[in-house]
């Protein structure tokens, strides 16, 4: 067999795999359940930062997603940059932070809301939201669109805006990967609790 070949057909396995797991999960929120956590959400941003021009970061990867479906419903000036600072590089438990990218824009005396997936432990928004405040940012507030329930967060580290709560089970989607796949799924889905 060619490796073409060869290469094809683990890809067929591998996508008959991810599709099955898919399959499999519990579905916590729907796509039109997001959308109108997304409204509200937009709402309570709009209500804190309509008149305070912020810098708004998105968190890459995971805060991708989010940020789309926020900026286009923030309907008030506002700058935008992103940054990448990570501490899972495809797997299912933290490692050290690694900084990929650092916004590029000037933060001092400005508002700044950093955009993200989810607040799990918080020692990534925690160093997102200090290196901002080190940049001299007159506030940082911080949306995510999942904080998850449980009590290994990061002292004193919580999210101004929160999209909903979730629980403590490996969850994606919405931004959120199982193993660098399903970021681009609507909604948010959980392993199952055998997996």
């Amino acid at each position: 067999m060619s490796n073409e070949l060869e290469a094809d057909r683990r890809t067929i396995e591998r996508v008959t795999e991810l599709n099955a797991l898919l399959a499999s999960c519990d579905v916590l929120v729907t796509e039109a359940e997001m959308q109108a956590i997304y409204d509200r959400m937009a709402q309570e941003i709009t209500q804190s930062l309509s008149e305070r021009l912020p810098i708004v970061l998105a968190v890459m990867n995971g805060g991708l997603i989010v940020s789309g479906q926020l900026l286009s419903r923030l309907r008030f000036p506002l700058e935008v940059s992103y940054l990448h600072a990570t501490r899972y590089r495809g797997s299912t438990s933290g490692g050290a932070l690694k900084w990929l990218a650092q916004p590029d824009m000037l933060l001092t005396g400005r508002d700044v809301l950093i955009l993200d997936d989810i607040l799990d432990e918080g020692h990534t928004l925690k160093a997102v939201r200090d290196w901002c405040e080190a940049a001299g940012a007159r506030k940082v507030w911080i949306a995510v669109a999942t904080d998850k329930l449980h009590d290994r967060k990061v002292p004193n580290m919580k999210a101004d805006f929160v999209g909903l709560s979730v629980p403590d089970r490996y969850i994606f989607g919405e931004g959120m990967d199982y193993h660098g796949f399903f970021r681009n799924v609507a909604g948010i889905y959980a392993l199952p609790e055998s997996h």
